[in-house]
């Protein structure tokens, strides 16, 4: 039997629940309030929960919202389409979609923002959201391994998994938050063919 001083160093459990409720009222309130109006307090009163509630669990603002979005992108799935082709285009269309919602373009572009004078944000930043979705390149290359599309790895995979994130989301990025342009079928199938077959392929 747990002694009541182990329990009581432990601490309350965390509540999957509280914790869904004031990531869902923080995208909220982005939406609502923008990122200079949202405060902490709101968040709260939105999610039905204590202001200590939160700061139990996030030190800042910052914090909260990098939590927040990073919810939405572990939705981000890559279904198998047939080829290593259409996957690429498939994630594509679907990351852009994601990025195209308020919540979503309101909390990336501040905490980019916030993150610049601000290393451990930095780092929340590439722990909670980059290094997570990293998964779906290795997803998409292990599928189109597989399929004999791609050679096997003869080697630590490690640095073409980032190299090939890097391409797609900065490409993405780019185009959606900084030129203000849309991704559509026609973009990401041209963007596909640059990333698949080069420069001198897709010029050819």
């Amino acid at each position: 039997m747990e002694s009541s001083t182990s329990a009581a160093r432990t601490g309350r459990p965390r509540s999957a629940a509280a914790d869904a409720a004031i990531l869902a009222a923080t995208r909220e309130a982005l939406v609502d309030l923008g990122w200079t109006g949202l405060t902490l307090g709101d968040v709260a009163t939105r999610a039905g929960v204590a202001k200590t509630t939160l700061y139990r669990r996030w030190a800042g603002k910052s914090e909260l919202v990098v939590d927040a979005v990073a919810e939405l992108f572990d939705e981000l799935e890559l279904p198998d389409r047939g080829s290593l082709r259409a996957d690429v285009e498939s994630v594509v269309l679907e990351f852009a979609a994601l990025l195209e919602q308020p919540a979503t373009k309101t909390a990336l572009m501040a905490v980019v923002a916030e993150a610049t004078h601000d290393e451990p944000l930095r780092r929340r930043i590439r722990d909670a959201i980059v290094d997570r979705q990293k998964r779906l390149v290795v997803e998409g290359r292990r599928r189109a391994q597989r399929r004999g599309e791609i050679p096997d790895d003869q080697g630590d995979p490690a640095p073409q998994v980032d190299l090939i994130f890097d391409v797609i989301a900065g490409a993405v990025v780019h185009r959606t938050l900084v030129s203000c342009e849309a991704v559509d079928a026609d973009w990401a199938a041209r963007f596909t063919a640059v990333l698949l077959g080069g420069l001198t392929a897709y010029g050819a």
